[in-house]
């Protein structure tokens, strides 16, 4: 069949039951759809409903809905955003808790992660309020990193099977590097923030690394690769990271913001980040298992 209905909820919540799958097939079958027979990736967890007709995702409690081709499902690039989508924090939040400025810099982050503010005007702002903080104060601020769970599975599983792995971010290479490091991606990209040796600067090197810059990335990756976009996997939860969502073969709203949620139709709202391989159509027992760095 044509197309995959794929349900995921969250495996610290496997609320997945025959009965909710059976609701998820009756949506179709009344929008004139042909339904095949489910396929259990994870029990409780994971489940794929191959069918044909209107590609429309029910809504059910606790439990993501989402619809992808059942063609070319497993990608072999993965372009990640970093900050609330591969680790819980804003890193930019972090730093200005060390100068009582957290809510009001937290504040000008959502903003611009929900697409309010021009992200390069946003960024050069908060990281102007930083201007004079020690740089010793990046090692603090990388002690608070929470990574999201699954990541470390996500990367490894995807290696293993052939993909390459690449996080890109609009924050600062001092704590992509870590990141990177920490999950197992092939390479980072993000900004880098000026300083003497002892405090920085308030600004950032240029270019910006917005989300021209992400699906730059994106373009140029698939290109040294010779790999077509539709085998590119994207995620992300801000508003600098559309461009790159709407390209990619499948692009991944995680747990994301109003705005991005609103204009990509792949979205985890309840999984973690191994519903990427359930996406894919990864069983769990093909799952290379990583503990999340602490």
């Amino acid at each position: 069949m044509k197309n995959t209905l794929v349900l995921i909820c969250s495996p610290t919540r496997p609320v997945l039951d025959d009965e909710t799958v059976q609701r998820a097939a009756e949506v179709l079958w009344s929008n004139g759809g042909s339904v095949g027979t489910p396929d259990w990736l994870a029990p409780g967890i994971a489940c794929d409903l191959p069918f044909d007709g209107k590609a429309a995702a029910p809504l059910l409690p606790g439990v993501d809905a989402v619809v992808v081709p059942s063609a070319g499902r497993r990608k072999r690039l993965l372009v990640a955003d970093m900050e609330s989508t591969m680790i819980e924090n804003e890193m930019l939040d972090e730093l200005a808790d060390f100068l009582g400025l957290r809510e009001k810099i937290a504040g000008i982050t959502a903003r611009a992660m929900n697409g309010e503010l021009d992200f390069a005007a946003a960024l050069n702002e908060r990281v102007g309020l930083l201007a004079g903080l020690p740089v010793t104060r990046l090692d603090e601020a990388a002690r608070r990193i929470r990574y999201m769970p699954g990541g470390a599975t996500l990367t490894a599983t995807m290696k293993h099977h052939g993909a390459a792995c690449a996080l890109v971010s609009g924050g600062f290479t001092y704590f992509t590097t870590m990141v990177r490091k920490a999950l197992g991606f092939d390479l980072d990209a993000a900004n880098v923030l000026k300083h003497d040796g002892k405090t920085l600067a308030g600004a950032v090197e240029l270019p910006i690394l917005g989300k021209e810059a992400k699906l730059a990335t994106l373009d140029r990756l698939c290109q040294e690769r010779a790999l077509p976009i539709a085998a590119a996997l994207t995620v992300g939860d801000g508003a600098n990271d559309l461009p790159m969502l709407k390209a990619a073969g499948l692009g991944v709203a995680f747990h994301a913001k109003p705005v991005v949620a609103a204009e990509v139709s792949a979205r985890i709202d309840h999984g973690d980040l191994t519903a990427l391989l359930y996406l894919q159509g990864y069983r769990r027992s093909d799952f290379i298992e990583r503990p999340d760095p602490t």
